[in-house]
């Protein structure tokens, strides 16, 4: 990307339900594919790349997510943004941006990823809410799927937590956080006392892992999944997942945290 030496990184957020992921797909609607169309009208050019700070999969969304622009001149921030905004799909909101040193990496420098799992159960919410909260039905058991979200915590091998990928041979990931909290309490997205999430916080993440941590959860919850079996599949070498994916509707990227910038 050095032959375009102005370098921004962007914030922003969207709602997954429209969208097959980040990357672009040819033939379907994608996040960069859409942003990248409106940065070609705004700018008025396409001499232009665009880099995010991962890939989230089809109907995921994002509270506060990154991406990299590479190009050969000076952007005047806040009209270039108010401009995408005006452009883009309501779906998708630019918060800010930041011109950041050539030597920035959007991939190698991330620190810690948070990610969060909104779920609600007992009375069904309003069909409005569904875009980007999961139903899990019946109240589950909050105290066994807290304990087994603390067993998650600390440098585990995850292979029956993740979609295995042909290149996939390191399993192993840090989770520095897992827990679950009521959503309002900490979101002003959500006003119903019954919306919860199960947050979960490291530097890296596997493919589908955090669907699948959370579905183990849920299983736990209804007694159809026993702790001590989850305990012994974070020792297990056997690669079969452990259980299906959760839902995609209810997975968030809420932050992305990055060295050097004071985020």
């Amino acid at each position: 990307m050095q032959n375009r030496p102005f370098t921004y990184l962007f914030r922003f957020q969207y709602l997954g339900l429209r969208y097959h992921g980040w990357q672009i797909q040819k033939g379907v609607k994608t996040i960069q594919g859409t942003l990248e169309k409106t940065f070609r009208f705004v700018l008025g050019h396409e001499d232009f790349n665009i880099l995010g700070a991962g890939r989230t999969d089809s109907g995921v969304s994002c509270l506060h997510g990154a991406f990299e622009l590479f190009l050969k001149n000076k952007l005047d921030l806040a009209r270039i943004i108010l401009h995408l905004n005006e452009n883009l799909p309501s779906d998708i909101r630019i918060l800010n941006g930041q011109k950041v040193p050539l030597d920035f990496n959007i991939i190698q420098d991330v620190t810690q990823k948070q990610y969060g799992y909104y779920f609600s159960f007992g009375n069904k919410p309003h069909p409005f809410l569904a875009a980007g909260l999961a139903y899990i039905g019946e109240r589950p058991d909050l105290d066994g799927m807290r304990e087994a979200a603390s067993l998650m915590v600390g440098l585990h091998d995850f292979r029956r937590f993740c979609t295995h990928g042909k290149q996939t041979e390191d399993f192993v990931r840090k989770i520095d956080q897992a827990e679950i909290v009521g959503a309002h309490y900490d979101q002003n997205l959500w006003s119903l006392e019954n919306v919860w999430v199960f947050r979960v916080k490291g530097k890296g993440f596997l493919m589908h892992q955090v669907r699948r941590m959370a579905a183990a959860l849920f299983l736990v919850g209804k007694g159809k999944l026993d702790i001590q079996e989850l305990k012994a599949a974070l020792h297990s070498l056997e690669k079969k997942p452990l259980t299906p994916k959760a839902p995609a509707v209810g997975l968030v990227l809420e932050e992305v945290l990055f060295k050097g910038l004071g985020n």
